[in-house]
């Protein structure tokens, strides 16, 4: 099985459909099961985008991010 490229771009206008049709829906999953056929990817992969989205957004979670990057970077 080969795995889909999607380009930055695809990704993020489908999590935006995810957070602008999320109130359609009973859950998050529902939507993301709903949307992700759409795009033409798996829901997990609509889900994993939309987390790294999320996380993106968490000032705390960047930092933490930024902070293990470094230390991978010096060998620590």
């Amino acid at each position: 099985m080969t795995k889909l490229k999607y380009t930055p771009e695809i990704r993020e206008r489908a999590v935006q459909l995810l957070i602008e049709s999320e109130k359609d829906y009973p859950s998050n999953w529902a939507a993301i099961t709903a949307i992700a056929p759409k795009i033409g990817c798996t829901p997990e992969t609509l889900r994993a985008w939309n987390q790294k989205h999320l996380d993106e957004q968490n000032p705390i979670k960047v930092q933490q991010i930024s902070d293990q990057e470094k230390n991978e970077a010096n060998g620590t």
